[in-house]
């Protein structure tokens, strides 16, 4: 599960950054109608990613 997790988190911050990279809304100020989805979902999978339990 976590490789999985770590997966889409990274995924979805490589979809973020790309578009942020591209869209002049997004690089200075709220995101975008397109960005706003994009950012929550990678802001939702870094918060499941870096809240998760680990095993020692």
């Amino acid at each position: 599960m976590a490789d999985d997790l770590h997966t889409r988190y990274m995924a979805a911050a490589d979809t973020w950054r790309t578009h942020r990279g591209c869209c002049t809304t997004c690089q200075h100020s709220t995101p975008c109608k397109t960005g706003a989805p994009l950012n929550e979902r990678f802001a939702r999978l870094q918060d499941a990613y870096l809240n998760r339990p680990r095993s020692n």
